[in-house]
């Protein structure tokens, strides 16, 4: 690879989860720090980082056919990273694959991204895929600008281990932050425009650390102690396992009015002999025993899942079962895939791979089923007046667009301002979202 010039403008393109989405934030931190600046709407960057996610479907090849994209028919294309899941899985094999490539870098070493851009400008192609999680976090620059609604990231990888998923592999294993990093970057999130903060993990609930006294404390505890930051008026957090969510988190549901009542919970799938064969700790049965605990603590909690239909060896009346289990919860919301398999994963070695007609077809009913649902949950909160957290503007003159508690996506005109929390009543229901008049 030859020397460049410096880049003097970038773009992070981040795909996937939420937390690609926060990590994607903080790699255009450090670039800033930098000197670089973010590329103007439509215009080229000097440099693209492909911030990945691989637990879809043919995800390498999709960020191979972007870098494509970048580079055809261009004199002088931009220099490329690839960062997140996919580097983090393929390595050094996206250079070998594609020689517009100049740099590779993990989810868990993306803090040394500006060392790696000036090797890159000397001509040095280079990738990192080391795993040194804390001292990541330890690296990044201090939060300088937020969304109303901002991501903390607070724990990363899962050591779960189910049978079709990625992340320990390309995660590693469970880890936390710590406390005073946590309640400092959220201070500064809230000083910088958030009003709103969504706590993100792999398994989020599965965070431990100690307080400022140095007392074990879990998820529940670390709430508790956001909720003391007085500008700010929300929590949220995504995405749990079943096997972690204690009596504490649950009674937090209850007691902290700032823990807005919505709780996504992924089950996958509502058949216990598919739940084994994924190496999810839960049955059915204990699923929703622990729904029923946490509507007892919030009784008008919103309820959000993640299915996965087609699970080899799944038979019809084990779908069934699925569907059964959404009849019985009444889901606000939920993201159901088809089952797709993963190289390295136990799950892309098992007998009774299903064919793709029947998965289609199974997905297209649990859909049908969760949007049905969606919209009764919807059409049932037509009437309330509640606090809508305005985070964008509409496609219309004067509409502007916002979150409910429940986390609804929430439509009305009126003389509001991004950031700002108003009460709205709820007029009318669609499948994803509500019209709403201002009160």
């Amino acid at each position: 690879m030859r020397k460049t010039a410096s880049p003097k403008t970038y773009r992070v393109e981040s795909f996937g989860c939420q937390m690609n989405v926060y990590d994607g934030e903080r790699m255009a931190e450090m670039l800033d720090r930098e000197g670089i600046a973010p590329a103007a709407d439509g215009a080229d960057a000097d440099l693209v980082v492909l911030n990945t996610c691989h637990i879809r479907e043919k995800a390498s090849e999709k960020v191979y056919s972007r870098i494509g994209r970048l580079t055809k028919g261009r004199e002088n294309p931009p220099l490329i990273a690839v960062a997140g899941c996919v580097a983090q899985a393929e390595g050094e094999e996206i250079m070998a694959r594609s020689q517009a490539v100049s740099m590779v870098v993990g989810p868990q070493a993306y803090h040394r991204l500006p060392a790696m851009l000036e090797r890159a400008v000397g001509g040095l192609r280079t990738a990192d895929t080391d795993m040194p999680a804390d001292a990541k976090f330890a690296a990044l620059p201090s939060r300088r600008k937020s969304a109303p609604s901002a991501f903390l990231t607070i724990q990363e990888g899962c050591d779960k281990f189910c049978t079709y998923c990625v992340v320990p592999y390309t995660r590693g294993a469970e880890i936390s932050r710590p406390f005073s990093a946590l309640v400092d970057e959220a201070k500064k999130l809230v000083e910088v425009g958030a009003k709103e903060i969504t706590l993100l993990g792999q398994n989020v609930s599965a965070w431990r650390g100690e307080d400022a006294k140095g007392q074990a404390i879990g998820m529940a505890g670390l709430i508790r102690a956001l909720a003391e930051i007085p500008e700010l008026l929300r929590i949220r957090y995504m995405t749990s396992h079943p096997a972690d969510m204690d009596d504490a988190l649950i009674a937090a549901h209850g007691e902290v009015a700032k823990l807005m009542p919505f709780l996504h919970l992924p089950v996958q799938s509502g058949n216990d002999r598919v739940l084994k064969a994924m190496n999810r700790s839960h049955t059915a049965e204990s699923y929703l025993k622990l729904l029923d605990r946490f509507r007892a603590a919030r009784p008008d909690l919103a309820l959000s899942g993640d299915f996965i239909v087609g699970f080899p060896g799944e038979t019809d009346a084990e779908f069934e079962d699925t569907l059964k289990l959404v009849d019985a919860v009444g889901y606000a919301q939920a993201y159901s895939f088809k089952y797709s398999p993963r190289p390295g994963t136990p799950a892309a070695d098992m007998d009774g791979q299903i064919a793709p007609e029947v998965m289609d077809e199974r997905l297209q009913r649990l859909q049908a089923a969760l949007g049905r649902d969606q919209l009764a949950f919807n059409a049932a909160s037509v009437g309330k007046t509640c606090e809508v957290l305005v985070d964008r503007t509409g496609k219309f003159p004067g509409q502007m667009l916002g979150k409910s508690p429940w986390l609804q996506s929430i439509h009305f005109t009126g003389d509001a301002q991004i950031g700002d929390l108003v009460r709205v009543e709820l007029v009318e229901a669609m499948g994803s979202s509500l019209g709403g008049r201002l009160v």
